[in-house]
């Protein structure tokens, strides 16, 4: 009897097939909206393995109505959504998909601190708006970028790649880690920081790359932006829990930051009436991070192999609590 598999969503069509090759597989077939609750909870109680989204909750209480599963391969590199803990205790892998969205997400990263230094979504509305009627020495003028320090914060894949991206512009790179990353260190001549409050207190631009944990939730709030330089621009492609967003929000209206680029927020997605998104200094994304057709492609085909080699008996490339697989 061949395994059963549930997909939380519409994936591209070479990863399905790698499933439907492998499995019985039955699909939340849609963009949006994401997959009900109910939906899920019935479904993952005959399912082997689950195919997920950063979007679905995979917790306790998700685990217990399923009693044959046996992985749960999340298309994403973070994977705060999974109660990995409770997936541990359960002997069953937790799959994710690093190194594949590396150079897609540090590319949108860096765009989005050239498009908020730069004001270029507000110049471009001004523009439309017929607002332009003479050329002005300050008329929408924006921060220098080149020559400037960028203080990098988690200096993992996606950190390093945004540090390479900021050498190429001349900026003096900054870091914090658990640990020194030399080779980061030689090939972008990164200095890493004794603290976070040394690097916010040093850096022209602030880029989010931490993961979320306990640790790191909140992990910029009124006290780290208050250290921040007023001319001091913040961008957050990571998750956005990471930041406080009533202080943003203040820090934002009251002068304490000059702007922020952000592509993920504490509640996704977004209501139109959220204060950030009524703020002239604000560049917003809609967690767009990785999303280019052959990153999200690949993305998609890694979460599918590491799900079908867990059902078949063979190691995943990726695992997050390696723990399970045992030998």
């Amino acid at each position: 009897m061949a395994a059963a598999v549930f997909v939380t969503r519409s994936i591209p069509g070479a990863a399905r097939a790698l499933l439907e090759a492998a499995a019985d597989v039955r699909a939340w077939d849609r963009e949006e909206p994401p997959v009900p609750r109910d939906v899920l909870r019935a479904a993952v109680a005959e399912a082997d393995g689950l195919y997920c989204l950063l979007t679905d909750a995979i917790d306790a209480d998700l685990l217990a109505a399923a009693p044959r599963l046996r992985v749960v391969s999340t298309m994403a590199v973070g994977y705060d959504n999974v109660d990995v803990a409770a997936c541990t205790r359960r002997g069953i892998p937790v799959c994710n998909t690093p190194g594949v969205l590396t150079e897609a997400t540090a590319d949108l990263a860096f765009a989005l601190l050239m498009a908020t230094a730069r004001r270029v979504p507000e110049a471009e509305r001004y523009l439309r708006d017929g607002r332009w009627r003479t050329w002005s020495p300050l008329l929408l003028a924006g921060q220098d970028v080149h020559g400037k320090s960028i203080g990098i914060v988690g200096a993992g894949r996606i950190g390093q790649a945004v540090g390479a991206r900021a050498r190429g512009f001349g900026m003096e790179v900054l870091y914090t880690a658990r640990s020194p990353k030399p080779a980061f260190e030689a090939g972008c001549r990164a200095r890493r920081c004794a603290s976070l409050d040394e690097l916010l207190g040093a850096a022209d631009y602030v880029s989010l790359h931490a993961p979320l944990t306990p640790e790191t939730h909140h992990m910029i709030g009124e006290a780290e932006l208050r250290r921040m330089k007023p001319t001091a621009v913040l961008v957050n492609t990571a998750r956005g829990p990471l930041v406080d967003e009533p202080a943003l929000v203040r820090a934002l209206a009251e002068g304490w930051i000059w702007a922020a680029g952000l592509d993920v927020f504490e509640r996704e997605p977004v209501t139109p009436d959220h204060p950030l998104l009524r703020l002239p200094n604000v560049v917003t994304l809609p967690h767009i991070g990785s999303a280019t057709v052959a990153t999200r492609t690949a993305m998609a085909v890694l979460a599918a192999e590491n799900l079908v080699a867990v059902l078949q008996g063979r190691r995943p490339a990726a695992c997050v609590n390696p723990e399970v697989l045992g030998g």
